[in-house]
């Protein structure tokens, strides 16, 4: 299998409530997590939502959401990350 193959389809749609899925008990209640487009292996992506969860539980403000998402991801894979969020795109660089 080549490398391309191993990584998730770029239209892979998570929605943790639906009715073949338990909520995923990080998840706020009420809320789905919905990923529309993805270059990351399915084990990073899953790691991705984790952290922005977590920050998001931490943080109110956009920008310092951002940045804690893109410190913890240069942390556990090397610098060089990007996060952009939000309604109008905070960003940590």
């Amino acid at each position: 299998m080549n490398h391309d193959s191993k990584r998730s389809n770029p239209s892979l749609m998570v929605k943790p409530e639906s009715e073949d899925r338990k909520p995923s008990s990080a998840a706020p209640v009420g809320k789905k997590i919905v990923i529309k487009s993805a270059d990351m292996f399915g084990d990073m992506q899953k790691e991705a939502v984790d952290i922005a969860i977590a920050a998001f539980e931490k943080h109110s403000v956009e920008k310092d959401v951002a940045e804690q998402i893109k410190k913890e991801f240069d942390k556990r894979h090397g610098p060089t990350w990007h996060c952009v969020i939000g309604r109008n795109f905070a960003k940590a660089i």
